[in-house]
């Protein structure tokens, strides 16, 4: 009997993760930063939904280790697009919501594994003092499952783009059939406005590779407006392609309920970020879709610009599936 090799991975997926892990505060005034982080629900659907057909290379603004935000693995997140559903089924009866949704604790599981094996032992952050009671007693047990797995490495993007304009060098942006930027509240600290991520950006249009974008990650669009010149510095292009653009990412309605009631709230305090992302993304330039409510699914495709985006972890896996998809 002839047995047939197995077909080697040959296909590339760039992930783009922010490596910020302290969120500044506007208000209150003088207020210390709060820790922060990626959210893994945004990143584990794509590698596996990808990982048995494509090689996955990491990379963060400055190459530096990104921190997995603990917020982001509350159970009703892991509901996506009946994360609404979930969330009331919580508030009523928070004691016994693992219990009733094992399929639900059962995703979670699986995630921390694919994070364990595709990026290691990554830091975690803190629990802040309305981070949902089951996830804060869980963050014990996500340290134990990361660790002792080989750490990932990281590139910087300017690493990237050198890599890819160095005709000695193998690395080439037309190789990756897309790049995934997670979102977390992590990204508004280094992805925006960001010369050397615009580069990238701007490339991945040139060499028709998809851009996908999620949650709070979209803030990198604003980067677009910003190329890297042959001798390293950054010049400002505002007629790039992306210009006009439509997207989505979190309203600044949706951002106000999560200042008054979720995680990033200060007890007692008016709590405020330094910017709103669709405030923001408008003003640089783009048609920024939203949904009446925030916490409802939303994805928008740009066909032409290869840009896919979509407005929080209950996008997921709509998300993912149109991701597939587009590189299909």
């Amino acid at each position: 009997m002839i047995i047939s090799p197995q077909p080697s991975t040959s296909r590339k997926a760039l992930v783009i993760l922010s490596s910020a892990h302290q969120l500044p505060l506007s208000e209150p005034a003088g207020h210390a930063p709060i820790s922060t982080g990626f959210f893994l629900i945004e990143l584990a659907q794509v590698l596996k939904e990808f990982g048995n057909s494509h090689e996955f290379t990491f990379c963060t603004p400055d190459g530096a280790e990104p921190q997995l935000d603990i917020n982001g693995l509350s159970l009703p997140f892991m509901a996506t697009d009946r994360f609404t559903g979930a969330m009331v089924s919580q508030m009523l009866a928070p004691k016994s919501f693992a219990r009733r949704r094992p399929d639900l604790v059962a995703r979670r599981d699986a995630e921390l594994r694919l994070a364990a094996r595709y990026l290691g032992d990554l830091p975690v952050s803190r629990v802040l003092p309305n981070t949902d009671p089951e996830v804060a007693e869980f963050r014990g047990e996500v340290e134990r499952v990361l660790a002792g797995s080989a750490k990932a490495n990281y590139l910087s993007v300017q690493t990237v783009v050198e890599r890819h304009r160095n005709p000695d060098d193998a690395f080439s942006l037309s190789d990756f059939d897309f790049i995934h930027f997670p979102g977390g509240h992590a990204p508004m600290v280094d992805f925006r406005d960001s010369p050397w991520l615009g580069e990238i950006i701007n490339l991945a249009y040139e060499h028709k590779v998809v851009l996908s974008l999620i949650c709070h990650a979209p803030i990198a669009m604003t980067s677009a407006a910003f190329r890297i010149d042959e001798s390293g510095s950054p010049r400002a292009v505002p007629n790039h392609p992306f210009r006009g653009a439509k997207l989505t990412t979190v309203s600044k309605f949706g951002e106000l309920i999560a200042l008054t009631t979720n995680y990033p709230k200060i007890p007692g305090k008016k709590t405020r970020l330094p910017y709103y992302l669709d405030k923001v993304l408008r003003a640089s330039g783009y048609d920024v879709l939203l949904s009446i409510n925030p916490a409802a699914a939303k994805v928008v495709w740009e066909p032409h610009l290869r840009l896919l985006s979509s407005n929080g972890p209950y996008s997921m896996d709509l998300h993912a599936a149109r991701l597939r998809e587009a590189v299909r």
